[in-house]
């Protein structure tokens, strides 16, 4: 019988390689073993309201009137305040009294419920139960013939779900509005507004309560706007000036327009259902001179050590298999494959600021 033993350093620098790797992996499992605690303290923090009270303040806040303010127990939320300072999202500051108070950080602001670059409805939609459950079940939607994580846990997909739950749909439409308007749309206006030169009506494919096609009809004021979601969806959306909701099933068809800009939403797909969707845009558009503005993220396929967001970009992937049945973020040949399939004719990339790229795609 074939005896298997792990393999042993041979050489007094590989003995040392291998304590150092030991000693680091001690530390690193209490990263693993914890792992959910920082979201779960920040997203605490944002229900209580911290950032909230420290900003409508005025200015750094004691503990004691933090704690007055948000009707705490002030020895629990002392404990709070230190993890989160420790973790460099609040910071002390000494008063001239000798006692210690609390004020915001860049980071701290984007906790702020309404504030101008709020992410705090993405926070609580990703780390609200509904996320959390299928992340728990994530494993059930790798196994080969298994069935998809957000359905193993509720039973049906998230659309399905959001359908039947008007208060989740609200966290969906609301999170992903406060990703376009803090992130995405203002990258694109700053990055590529040539994107956009000629194009005199333009539908928002997915628009939620149209917040990412309200700021490109303020940016590009020729512009007139038509947001189409679901009619669940759009009954709820914003009116906004220059922009018209529209109800109905992009699997059915799309309004027509000089262009259509689809964000964030094909990577919920699998390839088959993006085709599809990328068909009925292909044929809402003049054949002529019309376009489909994709925004989504590109997977890189070579190391790129200058990438400070592609951990970013492998999570959202990881959040496409936990919440969708067969959604997922796609390379340059993946992109390549579903447009042509969809019957496009060329397309090109630009990059900007932000996890996503836009792509610009040409019957």
């Amino acid at each position: 019988m074939e005896v298997i033993t792990e393999r042993k350093a041979t050489t007094k620098e590989e003995q040392e390689q291998e304590q150092e790797e030991e000693a680091q992996a001690d530390v690193e499992i209490w990263n693993y073993v914890f792992g959910f605690v920082k979201v779960a303290v920040v997203k605490c923090a944002i229900e209580l309201g911290i950032a909230d009270a420290i900003e409508n303040h005025g200015g750094p806040m004691t503990l004691s009137e933090l704690s007055s303010a948000l009707n705490c127990a002030p020895s629990c939320l002392h404990r709070v305040m230190r993890f989160l300072v420790h973790n460099q999202i609040f910071k002390e500051k000494p008063t001239s009294h000798g006692s210690i108070a609390f004020e915001q950080t860049a980071i701290s602001r984007r906790f702020i419920k309404h504030g101008q670059n709020s992410m705090a409805a993405f926070v609580l939609l990703e780390n609200g139960p509904e996320m959390v459950a299928s992340w728990i079940n994530l494993s059930a939607g790798v196994q080969v013939n298994g069935t998809p994580a957000f359905k193993a846990a509720h039973g049906k997909d998230i659309w399905s779900y959001a359908v039947g739950d008007g208060s989740f749909s609200k966290v969906i439409n609301d999170a992903m509005a406060c990703g376009a308007r803090v992130v995405t749309v203002p990258a694109i206006i700053k990055g590529c507004p040539e994107v956009f030169d000629g194009v005199g009506s333009l539908v928002d494919v997915g628009g939620g309560n149209g917040t990412a096609l309200g700021l490109l009809v303020k940016a590009f004021i020729w512009i007139r706007g038509i947001n189409f979601d679901l009619p669940h969806v759009v009954c709820d959306a914003e009116e906004s000036h220059g922009v018209e909701n529209v109800g109905g099933d992009m699997f059915q068809s799309i309004p027509m327009a000089d262009a259509i800009f689809i964000m964030q939403v094909l990577h919920d797909w699998g390839d088959d259902e993006c085709i599809e969707i990328l068909k009925k845009c292909r044929e809402a558009i003049p054949k002529d001179n019309g376009k489909v503005i994709i925004v989504e993220t590109i997977m890189e396929e070579e190391e790129n050590l200058g990438d400070e967001l592609k951990s970013v970009r492998l999570k959202i992937d990881m959040a496409m298999m936990a919440h969708t049945d067969k959604g997922k973020e796609r390379t340059l040949k993946e992109w390549d494959y579903v447009l042509g399939q969809a019957g496009f004719s060329r397309h090109n990339v630009k990059h900007i600021r932000a996890v996503h790229s836009v792509i610009e795609a040409y019957p």
